[in-house]
């Protein structure tokens, strides 16, 4: 059995439909996924691929929808459109970085992704990121500083490299054995070859 890298950048919208329901799959099957935000920004600019394009309204208007009716499918809720693109892309994805050398950043994830499908607040603003810094008991100052050191960029840019190496050209993608698998759609993939 083999792990499951997860890659993922906060600020992705069909992400939020993997990170609500990953933990349970991995307890189900029993495997490990390794977290690892990256700048999926970074990489999408690159290619010149804009996700949500402001003149082309009834793909917007169809991906909104999508991921209310595969939340809905799941058996939990997304309230769309949401905020977007996001405002604090780099710091959001930092926080999450540094919470997972930390242990709690996947939980901040989880909690900064429901505060903006279910409520509609952005992240690594306010009010979202002082909410999810009560409910985790986190100092939200001391977080937001610590995830803006050169260690943490970093570590941002490493993922943002590795994922450039595995060819990831968006989020969430899955890595299994130097396999890729992008989308949500393909996280039962991953696993099952994770299985083989």
């Amino acid at each position: 059995m083999a792990d499951v890298d997860f890659f993922f950048s906060i600020g992705s919208t069909y992400t939020y439909l993997s990170v609500t329901r990953i933990l349970d799959i991995e307890k189900k099957h029993q495997i490990k996924v390794n977290w690892k935000p990256f700048s999926v920004r970074e990489i999408m600019t690159e290619m010149n691929n804009i996700p949500f394009p402001k003149d082309k309204i009834n793909k917007v208007n169809y991906m909104w929808r999508d991921i209310e009716r595969r939340a809905e499918g799941y058996g939990f809720s997304a309230k769309t459109p949401v905020p977007y693109p996001l405002s604090e892309f780099d710091l959001a994805n930092q926080i999450a970085i540094l919470g997972i050398e930390k242990e709690w950043g996947v939980n901040f994830v989880i909690q900064t992704y429901k505060k903006w499908f279910q409520e509609k607040k952005e992240p690594a603003i306010e009010p979202s990121i002082s909410e999810v810094c009560e409910e985790l008991g986190l100092i939200k100052d001391d977080i937001i500083n610590d995830a803006q050191t050169e260690i943490v960029k970093n570590k941002y840019r490493q993922n943002t490299n590795l994922a450039r190496e595995y060819k990831i050209f968006g989020s969430p993608s899955f890595v299994v054995n130097n396999e890729l698998f992008w989308g949500d759609d393909r996280m039962e993939d991953a696993i099952k070859w994770s299985l083989k």
